[in-house]
């Protein structure tokens, strides 16, 4: 079982996280939440006495191998297993999308979910065990109106994911790939209605 496995979830406090999080303090994980508000993370602390918590903005990508120590330090030393679901959305459509828009998308869920997974490996090698389960998206599967980055780079994350699953399996790390669909959090809160009600009546159930 999952029982005192050290895990590392990036993303903890946004909708996804939390229930990941949620999940894994009943089934008695030793869990270090990771996430880039404070009050956040205090607030899931307050709810989940058994969890550590640990300011980080991925998007700092010279810090990831620090953050990588610091987490295994919190942890007691070492990591079974790192969630990254920490990501972002900057939507537009394809000719008004600014570089920045881009490559802020891309950097943030595509580089830095690619160097925590390269110094969680270090980390996993020496253990000679290790699992990463990479939080993509459905639409990296079927595009998106006004999503050109945010596809491109969950994509990627499901290509990256295989690449790496071929180096490390023979090493005993398992590297694995969730791309949920459209579930109602702040981040889907942002999408503009009529991309909405596109996204909606593309599902059988008609809802999110």
């Amino acid at each position: 079982g999952l029982k005192n496995k050290k895990i590392i979830v990036t993303g903890a406090t946004g909708g996804i996280g939390n229930s990941i999080i949620k999940k894994f303090s009943e089934l008695g994980v030793n869990v270090l939440a990771s996430g880039t508000k404070i009050e956040k993370l205090d607030e899931l602390k307050k709810q989940f006495s058994n969890i550590k918590i640990l300011k980080f903005d991925i998007s700092q990508s010279d810090k990831i191998e620090n953050f990588i120590e610091d987490a295994c330090k919190e942890l007691g030393g070492n990591i079974d297993c790192i969630v990254n679901n920490a990501g972002v959305t900057q939507d537009n459509l394809a000719i008004r999308m600014s570089l920045d828009e881009w490559q802020k998308v891309i950097n943030i869920n595509l580089t830095s979910t690619f160097l925590m997974c390269k110094f969680a490996i270090k980390k996993m090698l020496k253990n000679k065990y290790g699992k990463i389960v990479n939080i993509t998206s459905v639409v990296g599967h079927t595009g998106n109106l006004g999503q050109a980055n945010y596809t491109a780079s969950k994509a990627g994350i499901v290509a990256m994911s295989k690449s790496l699953a071929v180096e490390y399996a023979k090493k005993n790390i398992n590297i694995n790939c969730i791309s949920p669909g459209f579930i109602k959090t702040a981040m889907t809160d942002k999408i503009d209605e009529k991309f909405r009600d596109i996204i909606v009546s593309k599902i059988p159930s008609g809802r999110l």
